[in-house]
């Protein structure tokens, strides 16, 4: 599934896209984890403005509308020739002056809408800050963990509590600072806190910067291949050896996803510890 550096960078290579007006659009198959809206030919005329992130999701502001865009499970976009043969699952094709962007979707989870107040209130406004914003701090972190039960890497994968820190990138994470991905979230010291707010962002800025991960078949709108999962220490490396300390990495489920870990580097700790407050400390 995409995640956050991902979707960043899927929507960077979308920007050739900009200042381009819309001549035509076709949906060759509606049903999507929502249905894409009958009426999108209201495109047509109107040029895109401008491509942000929030989360997971692309905003495609045209003149007059905006869109949101999902990438879901499997969900891709790409920049093509009119003349390129479509693929089984291109869902959506929308024809620029220049260019033709075309939407793939093999188990069709991802979703195509509005940017309207019933999608801003529904999907947009419960989700917490960014990760690599000034907003997601240690104070903020461990003022959410505080007396939370749920297991560290559950929590940080919680959208309400920090969006798009995806199985990927909080296995790298925590591996990196040896926190076992199972320790209960309010046992953590607020010096750990500290750290885990200061690792994600680091992993985070470093998977952008190599534009993502391709584990199976992810690629930008250029065609082209991320390159952070030739960086990965945990993930997806259950029954090899730790680069650290040689042990076997082991796996367990945690939120229905695997988390890969070190029993040696990251033990779990049963005891729970008093965190100072770290308000006032610079950021």
């Amino acid at each position: 599934m995409p995640e956050l550096p991902e979707v960043e960078t899927t929507k960077s290579s979308l920007f050739p896209l900009l200042d381009q007006k819309v001549m035509s659009v076709q949906v060759r198959e509606s049903r999507l984890r929502w249905a894409i809206p009958n009426d999108l030919d209201k495109l047509v005329g109107q040029k895109l403005v401008q491509l942000t992130r929030r989360s997971k999701y692309i905003f495609a502001q045209f003149e007059h509308d905006t869109m949101l865009w999902h990438l879901g499970m499997s969900g891709s976009f790409r920049l093509c020739e009119s003349h390129e043969e479509l693929r089984k699952h291109d869902h959506l094709i929308i024809q620029f002056e220049d260019i033709q962007l075309r939407y793939h979707d093999p188990r069709r989870f991802g979703c195509i809408l509005w940017l309207d107040e019933h999608s801003q209130n529904k999907l947009i406004d419960p989700l917490g800050p960014e990760p690599l914003s000034n907003e997601f701090n240690a104070d903020y972190l461990i003022k959410k963990l505080t007396n939370k039960q749920t297991a560290i890497k559950v929590a940080i994968m919680d959208n309400h509590v920090v969006v798009g820190v995806g199985n990927i990138y909080a296995t790298e994470s925590l591996f990196n600072l040896g926190i076992h991905p199972a320790q209960a979230a309010k046992d953590l010291s607020a010096v750990q806190i500290e750290n885990l707010v200061i690792e994600i962002k680091r992993i985070l800025k470093q998977a952008i910067e190599l534009g993502g991960s391709t584990l199976r078949d992810y690629s930008n709108a250029m065609g082209e291949n991320g390159y952070f999962q030739q960086t990965l220490l945990a993930y997806g490396r259950a029954g090899e050896m730790c680069v650290n300390c040689e042990t076997t990495l082991e796996n367990l489920k945690l939120g229905q996803r695997a988390s890969v870990f070190c029993p040696q580097c990251q033990p779990l700790k049963k005891t729970s510890v008093t965190k100072p407050s770290l308000k006032g400390k610079s950021q």
